[in-house]
C-alpha cells in the first residue's frame, strides 16, 4: 500500500478539492483545504498527486489506511484459498494389498481437500525390466479413484520411477 500525503505533507500551492461526501467544492488554495478539513475534524489527504492541479479528499485518514489493510488480508485469503498444494505419495510394485488400500485413502482425502497428489511408482532391482507391472498398478490407482479425481500428466516411467499427477475432478 502506497503512503499518500495527509494535511502539511501536501507540497501544492492549490488542490482540486473532494469532500467527505465525493462532492467536487472546485480548485481552492492549499491554506483553506486544510482549514475546511480541520472544521470537520478530518484530514486532507492528496490521492491524486499526479493530476494538474492534485486532487485532495477530506477524509479520516486512520480509518482509510484500516480499511485498506482490511482489503488486503482480505485479497491475500481469496488468493490462497486458490492455491494447490501438491502432495505425493510412494507406491512400490511389490504392495500389500492392505497398504496399497491405506495409500489409496490418502489419495482420496488429499484429493477431497483439492490438493494435487502426484504418485511415484519405485522400481528397485529387477522389477525395473518390467515396466508393465508399474503401468498395471498405476491404471489400478487411476480406476480406484476415478470417481473424483482426474489424471493432469499420465504415468510415464523416468529413470526407476514412474509418475503421474492426480488433480480434483471439476
Amino acid at each position: 500500500m502506497q503512503e499518500l500525503r495527509v494535511n502539511r505533507q501536501i507540497r501544492a500551492r492549490e488542490v482540486r478539492l473532494i469532500d467527505e461526501n465525493g462532492q467536487n467544492l472546485g480548485i481552492v488554495p492549499l491554506e483553506e483545504a486544510l482549514r475546511i478539513a480541520e472544521e470537520k475534524n478530518l484530514d486532507l489527504v492528496e490521492v491524486s498527486p499526479n493530476a494538474k492541479p492534485p486532487v485532495c479528499k477530506i477524509m479520516d485518514y486512520g480509518k482509510y489506511k484500516f480499511e485498506q489493510k482490511k482489503k488486503e488480508r482480505e485479497a491475500k485469503k481469496k488468493q490462497k484459498a486458490k492455491m494447490q498444494n501438491v502432495k505425493e505419495i510412494k507406491f512400490r510394485i511389490k504392495i500389500e494389498d492392505h497398504d496399497y488400500q491405506t495409500k489409496v485413502r490418502h489419495i482420496r482425502e488429499f484429493i477431497e481437500e483439492g490438493d494435487k497428489v502426484k504418485v511415484w511408482i519405485w522400481f528397485r532391482g529387477r522389477e525395473n525390466v518390467h515396466p508393465e507391472l508399474g503401468e498395471k498398478l498405476a491404471n489400478r490407482i487411476i480406476e480406484d479413484v476415478s470417481d473424483i479425481a482426474k489424471v493432469e500428466k499420465p504415468p510415464k516411467k523416468e529413470g526407476r520411477n514412474m509418475l503421474f499427477t492426480l488433480v480434483p475432478k471439476g
